[in-house]
C-alpha cells in the first residue's frame, strides 16, 4: 500500500507528522545557486505545494528530472513556509522521477488559451483551470445526489437507447447495427426487420418520458445521466453529448415545480460556496471578478415570476431594444431572455404560461385554450437555464394535442396509458448540468467544462 499525504490535507494544516511523502506533478521548477525549487500538484487541490532541494543532498542528474509535468515523488521534512503564497513546504530528504518528459511537453508555459487546450484534453486537467473545473463538477454531482435524497426523492436508471424524441425537435442520433454500406431499402424507405431492435433507435435526447411511470408509482423520482443532441449549433452553450438532472414529481403543480426549483438551485449555490472556496476564488479572479456576487444573488435574492404574455407587453415597449421586434408567439431568444433576467428583474426570473403552439405535447394545457403550465428560468448573463412544465394528465386532451403535433401514436402507445389507469397530476424539469456548472465557474464555453466534449464535425 503507497502511504501519501495530498497536498490538499498538507495545506489544510492536516498532517501533523514532520515527515511527509507526496506525489504529483511538476507545474513549474527552476535551479538556484545552492536549492532548487519545484511547485508540485497532486489534483486534489487548486494550490500547489512547494518543494525545496538542498543541491548538497541531491546530484545534479537527479534534479535533472525536476522538468515541467514530470510526475515525482518526494519524501521530506513539513516546515513553515518563509513565502507568501502557501503555508508549508517541503524540505526534501529523497526524491523519485516517477514519469519524466521531454521539451515537448505541451503545458510548458504557466498559462495556455482555453482554446488550445482542447486540442489536448486528456493534458488539459493538470492545468489550475481545468484541475478545478473537473473537482467543481464533482462537488456539483454530490450536491444534486444530497438534495434529492434529503427531498423524499428516488434515484432511477433511465435507458439510453430509446424510440422516441422527448423534445420533438428530430435531433436525435439514431443507432443501428446494420453495416450502413448495405442496407436494405424498398421504396425509399428502410428494412428495419433486420435491425437490432427490429425498428428505429435513437440515442436518448431526455429521459423524462421513461421518469414519469416511475413518478406514478414511486411519487418523487430523478434521473441524471448523459443525453445526445445531434444538434447543428455551433456556439458555446451547445454540444452533441451532455448530462441532464430530470426530476418528476407526482402531486405536484407548475407552482410546486418552481418552488421546487428555486429550493434546488439555492441549495446547490450554498453546498458549493461551502465546499468549494478555493476553486471559487480561483475562478473569481481569472475568468468572472463578480463570481462571488452570482453566488449571493443566488442564494439571497427572491426569484422573479411573470407570465410570457406579460413579459412580451414588457418587450414590446422596449422594442426599441432589440434587434428583432417581439411579437407573441415567438420564442425568447436570448436578446430578450437578457433583458429581462439582466436588466428589468435584475435576478433570476421564472416565464411560465408559455404559447401551446411552440411547446411539446405533453405539456399541461390552460385553461385559456392557448397556452400551457410551464416555465423556463432565466438567469443573468446566459439566459435559459431550467425548463420545466406540469404533464398532462387528461387523456382527451393528450391525444389531441399528441395528433396535432404529428407522432407516431402507435410508439407513444406506453404512455397514454397512463392517462388511462390511474392518471395523476404530475410535473418536473429538465437542467443541463454543464450549463448550470459554466454558470457557477464563470466558465463561458460548455467545450471547457466537459472532460472529452463532443460537437459538430469533432470528437474533442
Amino acid at each position: 500500500m503507497i502511504e501519501r499525504s495530498t497536498i490538499q490535507s498538507i495545506l489544510a494544516g492536516e498532517c501533523q507528522d514532520k515527515i511527509v511523502t507526496v506525489y504529483g506533478w511538476i507545474r513549474t521548477a527552476r535551479m538556484g545557486k545552492n536549492v532548487a525549487f519545484a511547485s508540485m500538484n497532486d489534483g486534489s487541490s487548486s494550490s500547489a505545494l512547494q518543494v525545496v532541494f538542498d543541491k548538497d543532498r541531491f546530484t545534479d542528474d537527479e534534479l535533472s528530472g525536476l522538468s515541467t509535468g514530470a510526475c515525482i515523488r518526494v519524501s521530506g521534512k513539513l516546515i513553515d513556509s518563509p513565502g507568501t503564497e502557501q503555508s508549508h513546504e517541503v524540505s526534501a530528504e529523497h526524491l523519485d522521477i516517477i514519469g519524466p518528459v521531454g521539451d515537448d511537453y505541451p503545458l510548458q508555459k504557466k498559462r495556455h488559451s482555453n482554446e488550445f487546450l482542447r486540442t489536448i484534453p486528456h493534458l488539459r486537467p493538470r492545468t489550475n483551470t481545468f484541475g478545478a473545473v473537473f473537482r467543481m463538477s464533482h462537488h456539483l454531482s454530490l450536491a444534486i445526489h444530497h438534495f434529492f435524497d434529503e427531498n423524499g426523492f428516488f434515484f432511477i436508471h433511465a435507458p439510453f437507447i430509446t424510440t422516441s424524441d422527448a423534445e420533438g425537435a428530430g435531433e436525435a442520433f439514431q443507432v443501428t447495427s446494420m453495416p450502413l454500406d448495405s442496407i436494405t431499402v424498398s421504396d425509399g424507405l428502410v428494412d428495419y426487420s433486420k435491425d437490432y431492435f427490429k425498428r428505429q433507435a435513437f440515442l436518448t435526447v431526455s429521459a423524462q418520458l421513461e421518469a414519469e411511470p416511475l413518478a406514478l408509482a414511486l411519487g418523487k423520482v430523478y434521473t441524471f445521466g448523459p443525453t445526445f443532441r445531434a444538434d447543428p449549433s455551433d456556439t458555446r452553450f451547445h454540444t452533441a453529448e451532455f448530462w441532464m438532472i430530470e426530476p418528476e414529481m407526482a402531486f405536484f403543480d407548475l407552482d410546486d415545480d418552481i418552488a421546487l426549483i428555486e429550493k434546488f438551485i439555492k441549495f446547490i449555490a450554498c453546498n458549493l460556496r461551502k465546499r468549494c472556496p478555493d476553486e471559487i476564488e480561483f475562478f473569481t479572479r481569472f475568468y468572472e471578478k463578480g463570481l462571488q456576487d452570482r453566488y449571493r444573488m443566488i442564494i439571497e435574492s427572491n426569484f422573479g415570476r411573470i407570465t410570457y404574455t406579460d413579459a412580451m407587453d414588457i418587450l414590446k415597449k422596449n422594442a426599441d431594444r432589440f434587434e428583432t421586434v417581439p411579437e407573441w408567439g415567438m420564442d425568447l431568444i436570448s436578446e430578450y431572455e437578457k433583458f429581462l433576467a439582466d436588466e428589468y428583474f435584475r435576478s433570476p426570473v421564472f416565464v411560465t404560461d408559455y404559447p401551446a403552439d411552440m411547446k411539446p405535447f405533453y405539456m399541461r394545457l390552460n385553461d385559456d385554450g392557448k397556452t400551457v403550465a410551464c416555465t423556463d428560468l432565466l438567469f443573468p448573463e446566459v439566459g435559459e437555464i431550467v425548463g420545466a412544465s406540469q404533464r398532462e394528465e387528461r387523456l382527451d386532451v393528450l391525444l389531441k394535442r399528441a395528433q396535432k403535433s404529428g407522432i407516431d401514436m402507435d410508439d407513444y402507445s406506453w404512455y397514454f396509458d397512463l392517462r388511462k389507469w390511474g392518471s395523476a397530476p404530475h410535473s418536473g424539469f429538465g437542467l443541463g448540468f454543464e450549463r448550470l456548472l459554466m454558470y457557477l465557474t464563470g466558465i463561458e464555453n460548455i467545450r471547457d467544462v466537459i472532460p472529452f466534449p463532443r460537437s459538430k464535425g469533432k470528437m474533442t
